[in-house]
């Protein structure tokens, strides 16, 4: 099953969607979070009273500081509920302390900006959030409930005027399912891009990972290019040669003899040979893509699909080298998945950079339920986009469409 959240629930077919958990999932996401927002007014309210009650003595500082680290309860609590509404966990940005104690762990977590991070997501889900949560949640259960119930507490009107009304409250809790998901998606979004660990949260080990990756990639790219300039200049050429050469040979010889006929199987050969060598340069590292960038790129491959594909791609000029070509490699995978299992009449691709990240999108009319599980080449494209701290987003209920969303930072 594809991973989705309550945002790309939406997209699914109404009766699917009705049908599915998501509307009762973010129902109980946003409950919780009213809870959660109330209980933690109760308790911040409590500690900062703590502290000043105690403040004489001293010991009112612990209150204070629980004050402060009462983010990191409420960030755990946050990222363990937002399973509910979004498959794709996200991880503790916290190191683990340096030494054993209470103190190790108070010193590091006042020293992390995730904590702050927290603190201030926490003061937010208080202050306005838990709300807003609130707000949602009761008017999805409350408009309906009065319409359901009506005939219970309407005692002086007849029932010809009460039980449509009844009836009324049956359509009013399937809308109230779209604005409760919807809301509950975003409510996730905005505690993800809050919490969400940063490349500072890392320790220094994890930060070299990350740098002799990125060494790694752009080595490997350099090798595909002498790769492709090899099989160019060397190979192909030599191949062009010998397909002129056999060609001309065939002139001086009369047709239809025993000679001619080698010549010509040998000429065939040639061809398929020169063909073979062509379509491995453009898999190892087109050449257009060196020579006149991402458009041209992946216009050529869009007219080599076998589904009739729309190419709008607006960029600002040549973006860097390893940015083109994972996103030129992206588009061409993805073509070969809409070609081999989407049963599509028409697919588009589209990308343009936004801010400081090239947003890239390929969608068609299939059938849709693309699994990355099931061998499509997904998990690849995934380790692709993952090489150069991309993000990919897949959206593919059954019965179609399927959208491929893929961000790729770009370098400064």
């Amino acid at each position: 099953m594809p991973v989705r959240n309550a945002l790309e629930a939406l997209t699914m077919r109404p009766t699917h969607f009705l049908c599915s958990a998501w509307p009762w999932r973010s129902l109980a996401y946003l409950a919780g979070g009213a809870l959660l927002g109330f209980a933690t007014i109760l308790a911040v309210l409590g500690l900062v009273l703590a502290g000043i009650v105690l403040s004489v003595v001293v010991v009112g500082i612990a209150g204070y500081l629980a004050t402060v680290l009462s983010g990191v309860a409420v960030g755990r609590l946050e990222r363990w509920r937002m399973r509910l509404v979004d498959n794709n966990a996200l991880p503790d940005p916290h190191r683990p302390a340096p030494r054993a104690g209470i103190r190790a762990w108070v010193t590091l977590r006042l020293r992390e900006q995730a904590t702050w991070r927290e603190l201030g997501y926490t003061m937010l889900s208080a202050l306005m959030l838990c709300w807003m949560d609130a707000l949602v949640v009761g008017l999805a259960i409350y408009l309906p409930s009065i319409l359901l119930l009506g005939p219970f507490y309407i005692d002086d009107e007849p029932l010809y005027y009460s039980v449509p009304l009844a009836f009324a409250g049956i359509p009013l809790a399937v809308i109230a399912a779209y604005p409760v998901t919807a809301w509950a998606g975003a409510r996730a979004a905005m505690a993800r891009a809050i919490l969400a660990p940063r490349i500072h949260d890392a320790d220094t080990r994890l930060v070299e990972v990350t740098q002799s990756r990125a060494r790694l990639v752009d080595a490997f790219e350099l090798e595909r290019r002498r790769i492709e300039r090899d099989l160019h200049d060397g190979a192909q050429q030599r191949l062009v040669a010998l397909t002129i050469q056999l060609g001309m040979a065939r002139l001086e010889l009369p047709a239809g003899s025993v000679a001619d006929d080698q010549l010509a199987r040998a000429h065939e050969l040639a061809r398929q040979a020169l063909t073979d060598v062509r379509e491995l340069i453009r898999g190892v590292h087109p050449k257009v893509l060196t020579d006149r960038g991402l458009e041209a790129a992946v216009g050529e491959a869009a007219s080599a699909a076998p589904v009739p594909v729309d190419v709008r791609i607006r960029l600002p000029g040549r973006l860097p080298s390893a940015v083109e070509v994972t996103a030129y490699f992206v588009v061409v995978e993805a073509l070969t998945n809409v070609a081999k299992h989407s049963a599509a009449g028409r697919a588009a691709v589209t990308a343009e950079v936004t801010g400081d990240r090239l947003v890239l999108e390929v969608h068609d009319d299939g059938r849709g339920g693309a699994d990355p599980s099931s061998g499509s080449g997904l998990v690849g494209l995934a380790d692709r986009v993952a090489a150069v701290d991309g993000a990919v987003a897949l959206s593919s209920p059954p019965g179609g469409p399927t959208r491929l969303r893929v961000e790729i930072p770009m370098p400064p």
